[in-house]
């Protein structure tokens, strides 16, 4: 079987807490005949995915090894710190470090955000936790606080718990990511429309080529309908294309006011014409 004659296809993987959905309905409007599949991925497998193939492209949290993948950061998420609902902090609408001295600070293998500059507030745990998921579940246990970006917050909801958002603090910034050497034309479609470009951008094919056929279907014809439109105004008294039928407007003045004269002395004689 030749290239041409395999059906494309393009696979998304995305980490916890990216929620794809807006992008994968603007790829299935444009490239309806190009199936769009999502693979959730744990951050540690993203990359490793990306380069054995497993996926066209991803959306990753940063940073990214530049070495072999490309990447496009896309935004910075807000960081906040998940409590139980009858913490004395859920009484405020932002907490701070300071907030976070005398508590114990849940601190998971698995965390996504970057304390390189940065030094994780309270007290820490005697133990790391393996996962976010064990660290809610201390959260909820009273054991302490956890601090994640707000994406997984919403992801580990819990009724017993909520959050608020963390100044000063560690961020995760989300990013696409593909394999340098696997820049396809689907991949560019794909950043197209992340990057928020038009159906008829001249960066990446963006559209199907039967899409594409009735695009330029639509632009031959255009023309016509517009021409189409302003032909019968042209023949009215009056309106935008009514130039050439100016001094027969003003000759129809004149004949109503009684004078036979050229426009100009029409004008002059108007306000007697009325009077009789």
């Amino acid at each position: 079987m030749t290239d041409s004659q395999v059906t494309p296809s393009f696979r998304l993987a995305y980490v916890p807490g990216v929620t794809p959905t807006k992008w994968v309905r603007i790829w299935n409007e444009r490239l309806p005949d190009v199936p769009l599949t999502l693979v959730a991925v744990s951050p540690g497998e993203a990359f490793e995915l990306l380069r054995g193939g497993g996926a066209d492209a991803g959306f990753v949290r940063l940073p990214v090894d530049r070495t072999d993948l490309s990447a496009i950061p896309l935004y910075t998420e807000t960081t906040v710190v998940v409590i139980p609902k009858d913490h004395v902090v859920a009484a405020v609408d932002e907490v701070s470090a300071e907030d976070l001295a005398d508590e114990i600070v849940l601190h998971p293998l698995d965390d996504t955000l970057q304390w390189e500059d940065l030094s994780l507030p309270g007290q820490p745990a005697n133990e790391r936790p393996d996962t976010t998921a064990d660290a809610i579940e201390l959260v909820a246990a009273g054991v302490g606080v956890l601090i994640v970006p707000q994406s997984l917050a919403r992801l580990h909801h819990r009724k017993d718990l909520t959050y608020r958002p963390l100044s000063e603090a560690a961020e995760s910034r989300i990013a696409l990511a593909w394999p340098q050497d696997a820049t396809t034309d689907l991949v560019e479609d794909f950043i197209g429309i992340v990057r928020g470009r038009t159906v008829n951008s001249s960066r990446g094919r963006a559209q199907t080529p039967a899409a594409a056929s009735a695009t330029d279907q639509s632009k031959r014809k255009s023309p016509d309908k517009g021409g189409a439109g302003r032909k019968p105004s042209a023949g009215k008294p009056t309106g935008k294309t009514g130039k050439t039928g100016k001094p027969t407007g003003k000759t129809g003045k004149n004949a109503r006011s009684g004078s036979g004269g050229a426009p100009k002395s029409g004008k002059r004689g108007k306000p007697g014409g009325r009077r009789s």
